[in-house]
């Protein structure tokens, strides 16, 4: 009989630990959130950039040893910060290929429970040396399709830079400077979920039943106003997914929920027709036909 409570996927999704930084939190902060992703005994843990504070070495260092205690498998970013200081070659080194796949077949009890196949993570590295900018760029958006092999799989995308807005965060700089295009892509992909960091402040958008699910910081005090430091865990049936935001005193959250169904009801009550994609010449809409 299987465990009914480890049917839906789970994912621990962290960003901006900035390790290293002048007001990084003590290093059992760091350790207390491994021990809790263990016990919640996700899938995958996700790690959506911002790694480090300024891209040297030590600090990849030290980064990759606390990525290293995990015992899940980890899909790993690199953020803004991390690019600093010629840091891409260290992320390389320490971390691989900045932009990256993981796939997990689910099996068969599981599989007809999640109405999925199973699912497939890609990663984005959105980062630009030096700037605190971020862009994907058009180049890459035919090797994102090509990494959605999987029909039925659950489709999540991580990029550290927002596409949406965040609110709270003040005057908007830092959206990704493609996230029209690349978020049009990622709809004509039937994307069901979009990992992102970067402002320091958790919050959740539905876009034309795509969830976009910002995480907040999870090791520095570099926070906003009433937002304290925090990571998220999600969890997806096959009928919503949920967000829990944990935050470093230990409270755990229910804060969002997402009917997955929102794809298909949003498509019925609001569509972009073929006829305007093709006379304005959308790039990147993806017609039926």
């Amino acid at each position: 009989m299987p465990d009914l409570a480890a049917i839906p996927l789970r994912i621990a999704q962290i960003s901006d630990v900035h390790v290293g930084g002048g007001l990084s939190l003590p290093p059992e902060a760091l350790t207390g959130i491994v021990e809790l992703v263990h016990r919640i005994a996700p899938d995958v843990v996700v790690i959506a950039g911002d790694l480090t504070t300024d891209g040297y070495e030590w600090e990849y260092e030290e980064a990759a040893a606390w990525v290293e205690r995990f015992e899940p498998p980890t899909v790993i970013i690199p953020g803004n910060h991390d690019a600093r200081n010629v840091g891409y070659v260290h992320f390389d080194r320490f971390f691989g290929e900045p932009f990256s796949r993981f796939h997990v077949d689910f099996d068969p009890v599981r599989a007809e429970r999640l109405q999925a196949s199973g699912f497939t993570i890609v990663g984005l590295d959105s980062s630009e040396p030096d700037v605190n900018e971020g862009r994907v760029g058009r180049d890459r958006y035919p090797w994102i399709a090509e990494q959605f092999g999987e029909p039925d799989d659950i489709r999540i995308v991580t990029v550290h830079h927002h596409l949406v807005s965040i609110p709270g965060t003040g005057r908007e700089r830092n959206i990704v400077l493609d996230a029209g295009d690349l978020l049009l892509t990622l709809v004509g992909l039937d994307v069901d979920l979009v990992l992102s960091g970067h402002k320091h402040v958790p919050f959740f958008w539905g876009v034309n039943g795509m969830l976009v699910c910002n995480s907040g910081t999870a090791g520095t005090r570099r926070i906003r106003a009433g937002s304290p430091p925090s990571w998220n865990e999600l969890h997806i049936d096959a009928s919503t997914i949920k967000v829990f935001v944990h935050y470093l005193d230990g409270r755990r959250e229910l804060s969002a929920i997402f009917s997955r169904k929102t794809r298909a009801l949003t498509r019925e009550g609001f569509y972009v027709t073929d006829a305007f994609v093709r006379s304005n010449r959308v790039a990147g809409y993806v017609l039926d036909a």
